[in-house]
């Protein structure tokens, strides 16, 4: 299916607002969530490796939050890649920057609220918040494919049989035929008794007007029972038909070498790069830190400067000289490094410094989207982009548990951002050995150009003819 051409305007920017909004009352709670894990520490009295599970899937998966915020942000991706092309880099850019205002404004918002109304008076009322996502999600207006209308409810029958299970159509109709035929059987024996002249009146009138109507009931039922069984059956083939391709879709993705680099990367980014968002406060106190000493929390410098980073790269995508794949796996690298630098922090400055680079870096969400499309197409966005969704789920569930638990052991978080950054690097490393040979080959929408042949003509011989 081909969408229609991407308007890069118009109501897309309704759109872009929309997802802005969505992603800032979405994620600005769960990212957030690094000012709650220090009031939860000290409620629950367990190790940091236990407590970090709350957090951590608060911001991936496993709970009904974390499906609800996967499910609106891949919509607003998606739906945002529809309807922009040559400015697709500047409006993910945009509505990506909604989490990260949200993950500023939500820590200092948060931290008010916990101080007036407790921990629990502060979870109800950003539940509450979280409700006027009902309003966004009502402007998202999907664009119509080019070959096709949104249908109205249609019958089975009149479903185009481009599946194969229509081939058995034509017999179960038959089948369904002879079971009807069945039920009138009685019908065609009156007609021959009065074409052969063998009959008496008394013959055609029911003895029983009570059995006559039975009579008419049980065929009006038995019609009915036979129309429904053929449906469920064709409803049955077709919804197996749909789930055998989506398995075949998703098979021929993974045979796509950088999108499972892609798959890899993401996991492993996720891994070691969400704990700082979520542990750099207790990292501060760890460091001997005073909360006095702090003009803002690292958390709303990470929140801010990844709304910059976001929508900077945003920018630098749209550019056609600039391989954006190559730029992803540039701030994969500079992450890691920076990563590896935090067990070497230990003031506010130096960790307010680390926490605007790694704040920054993290702005690549904006152009994953766009490396993604490049990489399986704007038909295939939505299901693989899924797919990718999922894993960084996962990774964002298994990160801050294990740097929990590597504190727990050693009491220092010195290994446990060394095995952060090595994550990280070790992800942009695979990304790029199988993005090396060319990115153009991972676009297959665009067809490769026949070599050209050159005639050439000597103008001195044309004259002299």
């Amino acid at each position: 299916m081909e969408f229609k051409k991407p308007p890069d305007g118009g109501w897309g920017w309704v759109i872009v607002l929309a997802s802005l909004f969505t992603q800032f009352l979405c994620y600005g709670s769960p990212l957030a969530v690094g000012v709650l894990y220090i009031e939860w520490l000290d409620a629950f009295g367990e190790g940091k490796g236990k407590t970090a599970w709350v957090g951590s899937l608060a911001s991936g998966v496993g709970l009904l939050a974390s499906l609800g915020c996967g499910l609106l942000y891949t919509a607003t991706v998606t739906i945002t890649c529809q309807y922009f092309d040559s400015r697709r880099g500047l409006a993910l850019g945009l509505i990506s920057t909604g989490s990260s205002i949200g993950l500023f404004i939500y820590a200092a918002l948060q931290r008010l609220l916990i101080e007036f109304y407790g921990l629990d008076g502060c979870l109800l009322i950003v539940g509450a918040l979280a409700l006027n996502t009902l309003a966004c999600g009502s402007l998202m207006r999907p664009l119509q494919s080019s070959d096709c209308t949104l249908p109205e409810k249609i019958a089975l029958e009149n479903v185009p049989g481009r599946y194969s299970i229509y081939n058995e159509k034509e017999k179960n109709l038959e089948e369904n035929i002879n079971i009807l035929e069945k039920t009138y059987r009685g019908e065609e024996t009156c007609k021959s008794t009065l074409a052969s002249g063998d009959w008496k009146p008394e013959s055609l009138l029911p003895k029983n007007p009570t059995t006559m109507a039975h009579t008419k009931e049980t065929e009006t039922y038995k019609k009915k029972v036979a129309e429904r069984t053929y449906f469920c059956k064709q409803l049955a083939k077709r919804k197996w038909q749909l789930y055998k391709n989506y398995c075949e879709e998703t098979v021929a993705l993974f045979k796509n070498k950088v999108f499972s680099a892609l798959f890899i990367a993401i996991f492993l980014f996720d891994i070691g790069g969400f704990p700082p968002s979520l542990l750099m406060e207790d990292v501060a106190r760890s460091s001997n830190v005073k909360e006095e000493e702090f003009p803002m929390p690292l958390i709303s410098i990470i929140g801010i400067m990844t709304a910059v980073g976001k929508l900077i790269l945003g920018i630098l995508a749209d550019f056609k000289w600039i391989n954006t794949l190559y730029l992803y796996v540039a701030t994969l690298i500079i992450m890691s490094l920076a990563l590896c630098a935090i067990p070497f922090a230990k003031s506010y400055v130096t960790l307010a410094l680390l926490s605007g680079i790694l704040g920054f870096l993290t702005g690549n969400w904006s152009i994953f989207p766009y490396v993604t499309t490049k990489t399986v197409g704007i038909e295939k966005l939505a299901h693989a982009y899924g797919i990718l969704m999922f894993f960084a789920g996962l990774g964002n569930s298994l990160g801050p548990p294990i740097v929990g638990w590597f504190y727990d052991w050693t009491h220092t978080y010195d290994i446990a951002f060394y095995f952060s950054g090595f994550c990280v690097l070790l992800g942009g490393f695979i990304l790029l050995l199988a993005a090396l040979p060319s990115w153009d080959t991972c676009n297959k929408q665009l067809p490769k150009p026949a070599p050209a042949t050159f005639l050439y003509k000597v103008a001195s011989n044309s004259s002299n003819v």
